[in-house]
């Protein structure tokens, strides 16, 4: 699955949210969302339930692929 805990793994690393990814990939937020579900990024939940990506995993995807690639729109 391509969910995780935030408390469950504890990291130094910056975590976006789904509006700080929509932006660098210039899609809608809900799309981003529907790449996590889809497995094409990793989503980490913070302890109120909201999905965070990791930026590291979030700058590789960007350079090697575009929205039309992932199903953005």
């Amino acid at each position: 699955m391509s969910q995780h805990n935030l408390a469950s793994s504890p990291s130094q690393e910056r975590l976006l949210t789904p509006a700080e990814v929509a932006t660098l990939f210039r899609v809608d937020p809900k799309t981003v969302t529907r790449w996590a579900k889809a497995g094409k990024l990793t989503s980490i939940r913070t302890l109120g339930g909201h999905r965070r990506y990791k930026e590291s995993e979030v700058r590789q995807l960007l350079k090697v692929s575009n929205p039309n690639q992932l199903g953005g729109n």
